[in-house]
């Protein structure tokens, strides 16, 4: 199932898309259920579609809005963009192209933006907007010290992430939350694919465009560090609660792996899609 939160002048709640692409309101058939994702999340219920009617006004916001701590991300997680960025001159001075453990850093809620919303560039003075296309892992049941073999049972869902990152600032600043956390950064949606519907997450794939333009595509079974290990990592002391969402990397085909850098501009659209979950698309304002 496909789980959007949206709004059509009636508040907030949780909908579900329907094989057209139709948002149907699973609370108007069950007034039971949570009318917030976060709710809906920590409840363990899965709704049905059955006769809920669709909402024809309907506006998507981000599947969380607001997530219960920062967005968990992961830096340099696929071999070829390791690559990448290491010879991009935006590293830092990183000894290791391949890191030898899962590079962990955050961006805030007021990141998170919906499709469709547009991506703040002028927040960057810098001139140097770059986008990032990834998985995003909706934990479900939390917990602390989650052994790999356990991870998955841990996993709500899937959703798409755009890692947009001011890569002047990241560099300026070695730790990467003002390169990447600035307001509007973490667009994210368009929905959470339930991961009843994903036996083997390794298998899905992502591909990124921008102006039309195919600049990334990879499998996640590229990930140098899969998504149990990610799990296990980031809970080995930090309790992971449900709603909380890790963005799993990057592949390559940056703006910065590119020579000259083909950073973003006013107007350029950047649109992420993994089969089954959706397409997130966002244009630079």
């Amino acid at each position: 199932m496909r789980l959007v939160t949206f709004t059509d002048g009636m508040g907030a709640r949780v909908g579900a898309l329907d094989s057209s692409g139709a948002v149907r309101d699973i609370t108007a058939v069950d007034s039971s259920l949570p009318r917030d994702m976060l709710g809906l999340i920590a409840s363990g219920r899965m709704p049905a579609i059955g006769d809920a009617p669709v909402v024809p006004e309907a506006r998507l916001l981000a599947p969380i809005p607001r997530t219960p701590k920062n967005v968990f991300c992961v830096g340099k997680n696929y071999h070829e963009h390791a690559k990448e960025f290491a010879g991009s001159g935006f590293d830092g001075g990183a000894k290791d192209v391949v890191p030898p453990f899962p590079v962990v850093f955050s961006k805030p809620h007021t990141s998170i933006i919906a499709t469709g919303e547009p991506i703040l560039g002028h927040l960057d003075p810098t001139g140097g907007l770059d986008y990032e296309g990834e998985l995003g892992v909706v934990i479900g049941k939390g917990g602390r010290g989650i052994a790999k073999a356990d991870s998955l049972k841990h996993v709500f869902g899937y959703t798409i992430i755009n890692d947009v990152t001011a890569r002047h600032l990241q560099k300026r600043h070695s730790q990467w939350v003002l390169g990447k956390g600035l307001d509007s950064f973490c667009p994210m949606g368009p929905a959470i694919l339930t991961a009843d519907e994903v036996p083997d997450p390794a298998k899905l794939t992502l591909t990124t465009w921008v102006n039309g333009e195919q600049r990334q595509h990879a499998s996640v079974s590229d990930l140098i560090f899969d998504i149990p290990t990610l799990i296990e990592a980031i809970s080995a002391g930090i309790t992971l609660e449900p709603g909380d969402v890790i963005a799993t990397g990057t592949p390559v085909g940056v703006g910065i792996g590119f020579s000259p850098p083909r950073f973003l501009a006013s107007g350029d659209v950047v649109r992420i899609e993994v089969p089954g979950i959706g397409m997130l698309e966002n244009r630079v304002a």
